[in-house]
Protein backbone atom coordinates (compact mmCIF):
# COMPACT_ATOMS: atom_id res chain seq x y z
CA UNK A 1 0.00 0.00 0.00
CA UNK A 2 0.98 3.29 -0.77
CA UNK A 3 2.74 5.47 2.04
CA UNK A 4 3.89 9.32 2.54
CA UNK A 5 6.15 10.23 5.94
CA UNK A 6 6.58 13.78 6.06
CA UNK A 7 9.78 14.62 8.22
CA UNK A 8 11.77 17.56 9.37
CA UNK A 9 8.84 20.48 10.74
CA UNK A 10 9.60 22.13 13.41
CA UNK A 11 10.18 25.87 15.47
CA UNK A 12 12.41 28.30 13.01
CA UNK A 13 12.49 32.35 13.08
CA UNK A 14 11.24 34.58 11.01
CA UNK A 15 14.05 34.89 8.18
CA UNK A 16 15.33 31.02 8.71
CA UNK A 17 15.09 28.11 6.95
CA UNK A 18 14.27 24.79 7.05
CA UNK A 19 13.94 21.44 5.06
CA UNK A 20 11.13 18.95 4.77
CA UNK A 21 11.49 15.76 3.31
CA UNK A 22 8.61 13.14 2.37
CA UNK A 23 9.28 9.47 1.86
CA UNK A 24 7.77 7.42 -0.30
CA UNK A 25 6.45 4.00 -0.53
CA UNK A 26 4.64 1.58 -2.37
CA UNK A 27 4.42 3.13 -5.40
CA UNK A 28 6.33 5.45 -8.18
CA UNK A 29 4.55 8.41 -8.47
CA UNK A 30 4.15 10.53 -11.68
CA UNK A 31 3.28 14.19 -9.65
CA UNK A 32 4.72 14.97 -6.25
CA UNK A 33 3.93 18.05 -4.08
CA UNK A 34 3.28 19.98 -0.50
CA UNK A 35 0.30 21.54 0.45
CA UNK A 36 -0.42 23.50 3.69
CA UNK A 37 -3.19 24.18 6.05
CA UNK A 38 -3.11 27.31 9.04
CA UNK A 39 -6.02 26.85 11.48
CA UNK A 40 -9.09 28.64 10.11
CA UNK A 41 -7.77 28.78 6.63
CA UNK A 42 -8.34 26.56 3.13
CA UNK A 43 -5.48 23.88 1.95
CA UNK A 44 -3.56 25.53 -0.07
CA UNK A 45 -0.87 24.01 -2.60
CA UNK A 46 2.83 25.24 -2.07
CA UNK A 47 4.46 23.33 -4.73
CA UNK A 48 4.78 20.17 -7.16
CA UNK A 49 7.43 18.83 -8.88
CA UNK A 50 6.46 15.74 -11.83
CA UNK A 51 8.79 13.17 -12.53
CA UNK A 52 10.98 14.69 -15.03
CA UNK A 53 11.85 17.47 -13.01
CA UNK A 54 9.32 20.34 -13.81
CA UNK A 55 7.90 22.27 -10.67
CA UNK A 56 5.46 24.76 -10.14
CA UNK A 57 5.08 27.18 -7.12
CA UNK A 58 2.45 29.26 -5.48
CA UNK A 59 3.35 32.87 -5.84
CA UNK A 60 3.35 33.39 -2.23
CA UNK A 61 6.28 31.04 -1.98
CA UNK A 62 8.25 31.95 -5.28
CA UNK A 63 12.12 32.91 -4.64
CA UNK A 64 12.13 31.27 -1.40
CA UNK A 65 11.13 27.65 -1.53
CA UNK A 66 12.22 24.61 -3.78
CA UNK A 67 11.22 21.78 -4.00
CA UNK A 68 13.20 18.47 -5.53
CA UNK A 69 13.29 14.49 -6.13
CA UNK A 70 15.52 11.84 -5.35
CA UNK A 71 15.36 8.97 -7.05
CA UNK A 72 17.22 6.27 -5.26
CA UNK A 73 15.60 7.40 -2.26
CA UNK A 74 11.84 7.96 -3.45
CA UNK A 75 11.58 11.29 -1.83
CA UNK A 76 10.63 14.49 -2.43
CA UNK A 77 11.72 17.83 -0.39
CA UNK A 78 10.84 21.47 0.34
CA UNK A 79 13.56 23.40 1.12
CA UNK A 80 12.02 26.69 2.50
CA UNK A 81 14.35 29.81 2.64
CA UNK A 82 13.63 33.40 4.39
CA UNK A 83 11.00 31.72 5.97
CA UNK A 84 7.78 34.23 7.70
CA UNK A 85 5.10 34.03 10.19
CA UNK A 86 2.17 33.53 7.39
CA UNK A 87 4.31 30.21 5.98
CA UNK A 88 2.88 28.68 9.87
CA UNK A 89 0.88 25.62 8.84
CA UNK A 90 0.79 22.09 8.80
CA UNK A 91 2.10 20.90 5.53
CA UNK A 92 1.55 17.98 4.20
CA UNK A 93 2.67 15.78 1.16
CA UNK A 94 1.16 14.60 -1.58
CA UNK A 95 1.73 12.31 -4.41
CA UNK A 96 -0.46 11.18 -7.79
CA UNK A 97 1.06 7.42 -8.97
CA UNK A 98 0.79 5.98 -12.16
CA UNK A 99 -3.04 4.49 -11.10
CA UNK A 100 -4.56 7.99 -11.02
CA UNK A 101 -4.55 8.32 -7.28
CA UNK A 102 -3.80 10.47 -4.97
CA UNK A 103 -1.94 9.58 -1.44
CA UNK A 104 -1.37 11.85 1.32
CA UNK A 105 0.89 12.42 4.31
CA UNK A 106 -0.30 13.01 7.68
CA UNK A 107 1.29 16.11 7.86
CA UNK A 108 4.52 17.56 10.09
CA UNK A 109 4.04 21.22 11.57
CA UNK A 110 6.09 24.45 10.34
CA UNK A 111 6.12 27.27 12.87
CA UNK A 112 7.84 30.69 12.37
CA UNK A 113 8.45 32.72 15.30
CA UNK A 114 10.82 34.72 17.18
Amino acid sequence: QVQLVESGGGLVQPGGSLRLSCAASGSLFSVMGWYRQAPGKQRELVAYIANSGLATYAESVKGRFTISRDNAKNTVYLQMNSLKPEDTAVYYCSALDYNRRDAWGQGTQVTVSS
